[in-house]
């Protein structure tokens, strides 16, 4: 059974880092193209990361980039989410998801097979 596991959220300050985790389980040998979505109180889940199955392509949402890096480690089968100069308007849970069947397209949620329980980022001001 595929899971995944998060790790590495709590509450930060304004301008903060954080380190996100994700350890992908129960397919041995498989090495799934991974994504990051969060999701903020009253608001859809939206697209972060994506990063492909042996890390040589990333994709940012525009809130993202130059701020946070996503990152594998296939030894592993962890993927990583660095998220620097964190800002209030970050504050959500953070999603993992790994894609096992098909490919992902348009970064869409409903794109990735499989998810994570989340963890929650909460940045004070």
């Amino acid at each position: 059974q595929v899971q995944l596991v998060e790790s590495g959220g709590g509450p930060v300050q304004a301008g903060d880092s954080l380190r996100l985790s994700c350890e992908f389980s129960g397919r041995p040998g498989n090495r799934p193209a991974m994504g990051w979505f969060r999701q903020a109180p009253g608001k859809e889940r939206e697209f972060v990361a994506h990063i492909s199955w042996n890390g040589a392509e990333t994709y940012y949402a525009d809130s993202a980039k130059g701020r946070f890096t996503i990152s594998r480690e296939s030894a592993k089968n962890t993927v990583y989410l660095q998220m620097n100069s964190l800002k209030p308007e970050d504050t959500a849970v953070y999603y993992c998801a790994a894609v096992v069947f098909g490919r992902v397209s348009q970064f869409r949620a409903n794109e990735y097979d499989y998810w994570g329980q989340g963890t929650q980022v909460t940045v004070s001001s």
